[in-house]
């Protein structure tokens, strides 16, 4: 160490002393520092979860902060002995406060992150769903990156461009619903796309008639494939950096220069999955969910909410318009229609008929002379047949519920599922040449015999997709054989002869559509214990059908499996208003969403029962159980049921026994408002 290093290190040792011991005297004896006279107090939203402790606290704004503590900005502030997170979302001149504030410990940054719509958005999501601000804030507001921070905004430029309403002409309604959109209006339209319609170009020009009336849209979709699909048909018709991408995946700094772009308004297009429902457009317009029955809207971190359900309450806290569209109906979508909050937007049947032609496999006299089995059988002799022609001129589809490859099997003597030895797990078959092994533990399951009838033979009730494809490509030899399925999904397949094996969601998209589509085991969806499995079913159904080629060209879809189910023939009829409609009505009768409003309440029963009791719910409530949780032999579940009318005094009561809970350290008890399953 030189003298001169020397004499430094020895100046900084006074100056750190002086600094240890200011932190170590109490807040009390330290000098208060000067407040700022305009608007010196901050409320502020502590990233605190403690239910009880769910609402704005007051602090002080010291003169040194007064800038950069704006509405919105990050901050750090002092609470129950701990320097914990924050956002100011007000700075007010006086506060109810009679004793003396706390100041702000400091401003983390000034940057707006919190507009005063997503705050006010992010109570009433909390609301909604019973649970606490603070949560919903981690959803609505990502991460910081301060480098992407740093960097200045770009220059916010106008939507010139002109919507081409040419292809919502088939639609009863569809270039009015345009027209008014351009117009600055705010229609509510609930959207059955057609089959071969291209949902992500009508979604787009949509998009365009709302940014040309000077406002904002906002567009969400199910995952990474479609949010791809409708990027690719913004950037072709308003090139790069007119939209963002808001996804929960693009990391971090990419995800916050998106946030970013948007909160500062430099971009007023947003497109993306259940992560951008919170996107803090300027001037909302128009908030739009493509396929809204898809299981991957339903947040999984409390407070558990439907992305659906937050566009809706945008649309109504802002007046805005909203597009509810998808091939299938979801009961909610229909529910809107029927409470006269929207209008429908669908295509007459002639134009449909035109698209799609669905059959369904032992459904005529004349198929049953030809195969005996046309009727039960998994790929009956009309099903080879439909794939042998339809390979003269382009890629077949065959849509399978399983992936794998034999996912289940039983004894082929009494039906028995076969269950490993070691820890009754299933046996499974993943790949030719392989034993059974068990798919909970692995153990290979070698000279197996049935528990009940002793019986050595296996069977495959369920067979997978790549079993599926092996069996069909030695039907047909020469013919190349995809499959697209787990993490292992094709993006597109050419237009050329192939057969393409596909679990739901994961169907590659046909250059110029399928020449055929076949869906295979529908009994396997239909069966789930669900109270959506119909509905489900269906929608995946419909989704792959809309694939394939015109009626003109072709075209075909060949349904394997029951033809009086009425999902089934919902389908065939490409139906799927009046199969909601049905939806609805068995609904009602059965008092299930969303004709009632229904919440679960899971944790151990000791918990659960005096937290039933403590419940001050509405007039006309159904308390149902208490049932065993599938997987967890401590958990247990109660449902609570109530007329929709009630839905909102079911939410307060259910938020306020978990802030008396939360207030009382009891143990915490998950609350699900209107869960997107009841198993």
């Amino acid at each position: 160490m030189t003298e001169h290093e020397g004499g430094d290190q020895l100046e900084l040792i006074p100056a750190l002393a002086r600094s240890r011991a200011r932190a170590a005297r109490p807040p009390s004896a330290r000098k208060p520092a000067a407040l700022t006279e305009d608007h010196p107090v901050a409320r502020v939203l502590v990233d605190v979860p403690l239910a009880h402790l769910d609402r704005p606290f007051d602090y002080a704004v010291p003169a040194t902060m007064a800038e950069a503590a704006v509405p919105g900005a990050r901050v750090k502030v002092r609470f129950a002995g701990q320097d914990v997170d924050g956002f100011v979302i007000e700075r007010a001149a006086t506060s109810e406060h009679t004793g003396q504030l706390q100041p702000l410990r400091r401003v983390v940054s000034a940057e707006p992150v919190l507009s005063p719509e997503i705050a006010a958005l992010t109570g009433e999501v909390a609301a909604r769903y019973a649970g606490t601000r603070s949560d919903v804030l981690r959803l609505a507001v990502p991460a910081r990156h301060a480098t992407t921070e740093r960097q200045p905004p770009a220059a916010a430029e106008p939507i010139q461009t002109e919507p081409d309403a040419s292809g919502w002409q088939p639609y009863a309604g569809g270039t009015g619903l345009l027209d008014r959109l351009a117009g600055g209006e705010s229609p509510r339209a609930v959207w059955t796309a057609l089959p071969g319609d291209d949902w992500a170009v009508l979604l787009t020009e949509a998009a365009i008639a709302t940014a040309a009336s000077g406002r904002g849209a906002l567009v969400c979709v199910p995952d990474h494939r479609d949010v791809a699909r409708l990027d690719a048909a913004l950037t072709a018709r308003l090139g790069a950096g007119r939209h963002v991408v808001l996804t929960a995946d693009q990391g971090p700094a990419n995800r916050y220069a998106s946030f970013l772009a948007v909160s500062r308004g430099s971009v007023r297009i947003v497109i993306g999955t259940r992560a951008a429902a919170f996107a803090p457009v300027h001037d909302l317009g128009l908030v739009a969910i493509w396929d809204d029955g898809d299981d991957l809207y339903a947040e999984p971190r409390a407070p558990y909410p439907h992305t659906r359900e937050v566009l809706l309450i945008r649309a109504q806290a802002t007046g805005g318009a909203a597009i509810v569209g998808g091939h299938a109906r979801s009961v909610e979508a229909e529910y809107l229609l029927r409470t006269g909050w929207a209008v429908e937007v669908a295509a007459p049947r002639d134009t449909i008929r035109e698209r799609v032609a669905v059959s369904v496999t032992g459904d005529s006299d004349f198929a049953f002379e030809r195969d005996v089995r046309a009727g039960s059988a998994r790929l009956p002799r009309e099903a080879f047949d439909t794939i042998r022609v339809a390979l003269e001129t382009g890629p077949v589809l065959l849509q399978t519920p399983r992936s794998g490859y034999l996912t289940r099997l039983a004894c082929d003597r009494c039906r028995t599922p076969a269950t490993c030895a070691n820890c009754q797990g299933p046996l499974r078959v993943v790949s030719a040449g392989r034993p059974p092994e068990c798919a909970w533990c692995a153990t290979p399951a070698i000279g197996w015999k049935c528990a009940q009838c002793g019986g050595q033979g296996l069977r495959a009730p369920v067979l997978g997709d790549r079993r599926t494809a092996e069996e069909i490509g030695r039907a047909f030899p020469g013919v190349p054989v995809l499959t697209s399925s787990g993490d292992k999904v094709l993006a597109e397949v050419p237009d050329k002869p192939a057969i393409v094996v596909a679990t739901p969601g994961a169907e590659p998209l046909p250059a110029t559509g399928y020449s055929a589509v076949l869906l295979l085991d529908t009994w396997l969806l239909l069966a789930r214990s669900d109270l959506r499995a119909a509905e489900e079913a269906l929608r995946r159904w419909a989704n792959a059908a809309a694939m394939v080629r015109p009626v003109s060209e072709g075209g075909r879809v060949l349904v394997v499996g029951e033809p009086t189910a009425a999902a089934i023939q919902a389908l065939v009829r490409w139906d799927p208003a009046g199969f909601a409609r049905r939806e609805i009505l068995e609904r009602q009768s059965a008092h299930l969403p969303p004709a009632s409003r229904v919440a679960t309440m899971t944790g151990p029963l000791a918990d659960l029962e005096p937290a039933i009791e403590a419940l001050d719910a509405p007039e006309g409530v159904e308390i149902l159980g208490p049932v065993p949780v599938y997987g967890d032999e401590e958990a247990a579940r109660f449902v609570v049921r109530v007329p929709r009318a009630a839905g909102p005094e079911l939410s307060a009561a259910l938020s306020e026994l978990q802030s008396q809970r939360s207030a009382r350290k009891l143990p915490h008890v998950r609350v699900e408002i209107d869960p997107a399953s009841l198993d």
